[in-house]
């Protein structure tokens, strides 16, 4: 079984619901569209791209991942109800937590170091495909967790025999949910990776 990293956000908007897909830079990073090269058992195996490159997805159709989260050990005292001492895992996309009962509290761990046994969070993947960074649309950044901000229309001014919103310039957001997804992605890159994947730097380069 594979392991996958998200951050505390994620986490909270997958166990909401919100959150049904995910992106993962392709590395080496590669030049020109992706095309399947090879299927298995009828599934997306390889792609090829324009400048040679060849890979194969982390994840493919069918498999199930556990979750790596923020998380920490803690005991609890339930000697009260004559259960005595027992180890729990915290999971930090769950605060406030309530930890009255606690004897012993670690500090958190990154998700990195999360451990199989402490995973609570099970995903089967469904689709996996390459694309553009780029090419992310509205309601695939809904499917990532992002609800945008939706404008109103209630200061609008007649320009040209038409109704404009000068707010959201027509198109129905004051923030929509791909800026912040962009907002996101490039929160959680490191500087070094910034320079090759990030938001503004796909956009300049066409990545």
């Amino acid at each position: 079984m594979k392991s996958i990293l998200f951050n505390t956000e994620m986490v909270r908007d997958i166990l909401d619901g919100r959150k049904t897909v995910t992106r993962r830079v392709v590395k080496p990073q590669p030049k020109g569209h992706a095309a399947l090269l090879r299927t298995e058992f009828g599934e997306d195996a390889v792609y090829a791209f324009e400048d040679g490159t060849v890979t194969a997805p982390p994840y493919r159709h069918g498999d199930i991942l556990y979750v790596r989260e923020t998380w920490k050990q803690a005991t609890c005292d339930y000697a009260g109800g004559g259960y005595g001492l027992t180890d729990v895992y915290l999971y930090k996309a769950d605060e406030p937590i309530d930890t009255s009962e606690m004897m012993v509290e670690e500090k958190w761990h990154p998700s990195i170091h999360m451990p199989r046994e402490a995973a609570r969070i099970f995903l089967r993947v469904t689709d996996v495909r390459v694309e553009r960074l780029q090419d992310i649309t509205d309601i695939e950044a809904i499917k990532e967790g992002f609800e945008g901000e939706r404008c109103n229309h209630e200061f609008s001014d007649y320009i040209g025999g038409t109704f404009a919103c000068t707010d959201c310039m027509n198109t129905g957001w004051i923030k929509s949910p791909v800026i912040e997804f962009a907002q996101s992605w490039d929160s959680a890159l490191n500087p070094e990776d910034y320079v090759l994947y990030g938001w503004w730097v796909t956009l300049m380069y066409g990545i």
